[in-house]
């Protein structure tokens, strides 16, 4: 009994796949090589052929049961199943006639393929015969460019050019990928309009999605050679919004590649890269700094100039502050891409001890300890 190609491998599943995880391995692989992406590739045809054979018995959970059992399916798989004769087995032959028994003939056909049809259906827009007109209402892939920004940058907007690689669509052919005129026969089915599915005595015949069961297709474009678009080089103009941080995303429709048989494009997406800064830090729509000040405006209070995203603001220092304490200055931070608002900065002050240059600064310093007589450690219990 010749050994067929393992359905498992041929989709690339364990052999304990759910229905689900099968489903969804077809789905991908047949998006893949279906002979409407890969016009005159020879090698996808076959394999979409084999992932058809594949999916049509393992989606089937009693025709995969059998097929777990006897490893393959062939002209004599049912006098197999059935077994020799005299020997009391009796196989029920429904599993592959959805029911209709061994000696009913067009029902069990149609039961056969059901599970086939409806998953083509799904994928191509109602079976083979509309496969053609489903890809032309799928979209165009996306593409993503980063775009390195600088910190006042991003805080402020700007509007880039992007230089972009896409497709657009071939206009010799309007994005159909053939020739305007003549007809050579169809690769797919070899002319005759119809491909088969299924395996050994399962195999039924359907129309050929590549022709539409015409057997007949119009030759390749000699300008796109097919596949309906070129490749374009584009300068692009993207405006920038004003607050945009690492890792956000920028969309400008239509601007992607072009969609296969003349459907519309993707949409060209810039991943902001924002560089750090050498005083400010950003969290969220906030912005933190740290501003050093002296003892005596940490002592005594006083109004100083702090640096913000928008320019230099006053910042009242009350008397008494410590080293560490921050300060919030109200909608001074970055503009919120979420709506007509601005975060806020904090402001970190550090007290920063002056150098004492002379014995007079020393003798100052020794008659205001004398007068000020202060142990910070007294609550730790030392002296």
């Amino acid at each position: 009994m010749a050994q067929r190609e393992d359905y498992y491998k041929t989709l690339g599943v364990k052999r304990a796949a759910t229905q689900e995880e099968i489903r969804k391995a077809y789905r991908r692989l047949a998006r893949k090589y279906h002979p409407d992406l890969n016009p005159g590739d020879k090698s996808s045809e076959e394999k979409f052929k084999q992932l058809s054979e594949a999916y049509d018995v393992l989606s089937d959970p009693k025709k995969r049961e059998v097929y777990d059992k006897f490893g393959t399916y062939n002209d004599n798989i049912r006098d197999s199943a059935r077994g020799p004769a005299g020997a009391g087995f009796d196989f029920d032959w429904s599993v592959f006639t959805g029911g209709a028994g061994a000696g009913s003939s067009g029902a069990g056909a149609g039961a056969s393929s059901g599970s086939f049809r409806d998953i083509f259906s799904e994928l191509f827009g109602g079976g083979a015969k509309d496969a053609s007109a489903q890809s032309q209402s799928r979209r165009g892939s996306d593409i993503e460019v980063p775009l390195a920004l600088s910190f006042e940058e991003a805080i402020n907007g700007l509007t880039a050019n992007i230089n972009v690689r896409r497709s657009e669509t071939c206009a010799r052919c309007q994005g159909s990928g053939a020739a305007a005129t003549g007809s050579v026969s169809c690769s797919v089915c070899n002319g005759t309009g119809k491909i088969s599915a299924g395996g050994g005595f399962l195999r039924f015949d359907q129309n050929c999605s590549a022709c539409n069961g015409t057997g007949k297709r119009r030759p390749p474009c000699a300008s796109c050679h097919g596949k309906g678009v070129l490749p374009k080089y584009e300068t692009v103009k993207v405006r920038i919004p004003a607050g945009v941080d690492t890792g956000s995303r920028v969309i400008v429709r239509s601007k992607g590649e072009a969609g296969p048989k003349n459907a519309s494009s993707g949409d060209l997406y810039i991943i902001t890269n924002v560089a750090p800064h050498r005083v400010f830090t950003r969290k969220g729509d906030n912005i933190y700094c740290v501003v050093p000040i002296t003892l005596p405006e940490a002592a005594l209070g006083a109004k100083i100039e702090v640096p913000t995203v928008s320019g230099k603001a006053q910042l009242r220092i009350p008397p008494g502050t410590q080293s560490g304490q921050v300060f919030r200055l109200r909608e001074k931070g970055a503009p919120s891409l979420r709506g007509d608002t601005r975060g806020d900065q904090y402001v970190e002050v550090k007290v920063v001890l002056p150098q004492i240059i002379d014995e007079d600064s020393k003798n100052l310093l020794r008659e205001f300890a004398k007068r000020n007589p202060e142990n910070p450690r007294v609550e730790m219990g030392l002296e």
